[in-house]
C-alpha cells in the first residue's frame, strides 16, 4: 500500500468516527433535554392534578356531609312518622267479643 491510499484510509475512518461520535452526542443531548422537559411538565401535572383532587375531595366530603344529615332527618322523621300512625291506630280490634 503505498503512502497515500494508507492516508486516504485513515483519514476516513477519522471522519467516520468524528461523525459517528457527533451524533451519538447529539442524541444524548436531545435526550437529555426531552427529559428535562418532560420532568418539567409532570411536576406541572402533578401540582395541577393534586389541586383538582384537593378541590374535589372537599366538595366531595361537603355533599356527604349535607346528605347524612338530611338522611339522619329523615330517618327521625320517619320514626316519629311510625310511631304517630301506631297511636292513630291503636290496639287491633276484635270483631267478635266475648261476654260472659
Amino acid at each position: 500500500m503505498s503512502p497515500e491510499t494508507l492516508t486516504i484510509i485513515l483519514s476516513a475512518i477519522g471522519v467516520v468516527l468524528t461523525l459517528a461520535t457527533s451524533l451519538f452526542a447529539a442524541g444524548a443531548w436531545m435526550v437529555r433535554r426531552i427529559d428535562d422537559r418532560i420532568d418539567a411538565v409532570d411536576e406541572k401535572l402533578s401540582t395541577r392534578i393534586d389541586a383538582v383532587d384537593e378541590k374535589l375531595s372537599t366538595r366531595i366530603d361537603a355533599v356527604d356531609e349535607k346528605l347524612s344529615t338530611r338522611i339522619d332527618a329523615i330517618a327521625t322523621d320517619v320514626t316519629d312518622l311510625k310511631i304517630a300512625v301506631a297511636r292513630l291506630e291503636g290496639p287491633p280490634r276484635h270483631l267478635l267479643t266475648s261476654r260472659r
